[in-house]
C-alpha cells in the first residue's frame, strides 16, 4: 500500500465492540452520533483523514467512560456518502495497526488518544502470505463452521481469495467475541491470525458461545 504522509502521534479513536480493521481491509460503518459525526467531519479537514478503532474493554478505564484495549487499528477514509437524514456511510481501509500510549483530553466530543506505530512496520508492508496454510484443511473447516450455522456465502470467491484477503475478511466478518476479535487483531503475523481462527472455529464447533450469524 502506498502511503504520502507519515502517521501522526494523535489520532481520533472510535471505541465500537466487535468492530475489527485489519492493515489492508476495508470495514464499513454506519455513523449517526452526533460525536461520531463531529470526528467524521474533522478527520475529513485533514489530509490523512485518519480514524482509529479500538475495542474498549471491560475494565472502566475513567470517571464517566470505559477503558480501552492497548492495540487498534487507524483506518483512511476511502469512501463516504450521506442520507438524507443526516448520517453516514463511509468505508475505512486499514493501513496499521498502533499501540495506545494514553488518552489525550481536549474539546472534541469524541476521544482522541497519543499511539505508537513501532512493532508493527510489516503492516505498512506488502500483502503477506502465510507458507504454512493449508487450505484445504481450513476450507473443510470452515465448510463445517457455515453448515452448522446455516450461513451461505460465495464458496467459489472465497477459494480463490488471497491467503490474506481470506484470513483477514473471514477475521473481521464472522461473529466472534469481542475478546475474540481482539485476539485476531493483536496476531503478530498472517500465520498466527490463522491458526487464532482455526482455534476460534473449532471452539465454535464444540459449542463454544460465538454468536451465529456473520455481520
Amino acid at each position: 500500500m502506498e502511503q504520502c504522509f507519515d502517521l501522526p502521534e494523535i489520532i481520533p479513536v472510535f471505541p465500537l465492540p466487535g468492530a475489527l480493521l485489519l492493515p489492508r481491509a476495508r470495514l464499513p460503518l454506519h455513523l449517526f452520533e452526533p460525536r461520531y459525526l463531529a470526528m467524521l467531519d474533522d478527520a475529513l479537514k485533514t489530509r490523512e483523514r485518519l480514524i482509529g478503532m479500538i475495542q474498549p474493554n471491560r475494565v472502566p478505564g475513567r470517571e464517566g467512560g470505559t477503558g480501552l484495549h492497548r492495540i487498534g487499528c487507524v483506518g483512511r477514509v476511502t469512501q463516504f456518502s450521506e442520507t438524507e437524514d443526516g448520517r453516514y456511510m463511509i468505508t475505512l481501509t486499514g493501513l496499521s495497526r498502533f499501540r495506545l500510549l494514553e488518552e489525550v483530553e481536549g474539546f472534541t466530543p469524541y476521544r482522541r488518544a497519543r499511539v505508537c506505530w513501532q512493532s508493527f512496520g510489516r503492516d505498512m508492508g506488502p500483502v503477506e502470505s502465510d507458507p504454512g496454510f493449508d487450505r484445504a484443511g481450513f476450507m473443510n473447516l470452515l465448510s463445517r463452521y457455515f453448515s452448522a450455522r446455516a450461513l451461505e456465502t460465495d464458496w467459489e470467491s472465497l477459494g480463490q481469495a488471497e491467503d490474506e484477503l481470506l484470513v483477514n475478511s473471514l477475521s473481521m466478518m464472522l461473529g466472534f467475541e469481542p475478546e475474540e476479535k481482539q485476539a485476531l487483531l493483536e496476531a503478530p503475523s498472517l500465520g498466527t491470525r490463522r491458526e487464532t481462527l482455526v482455534t476460534l472455529l473449532e471452539y465454535a464447533l464444540r459449542g463454544g458461545n460465538n454468536e451465529d450469524i456473520v455481520q
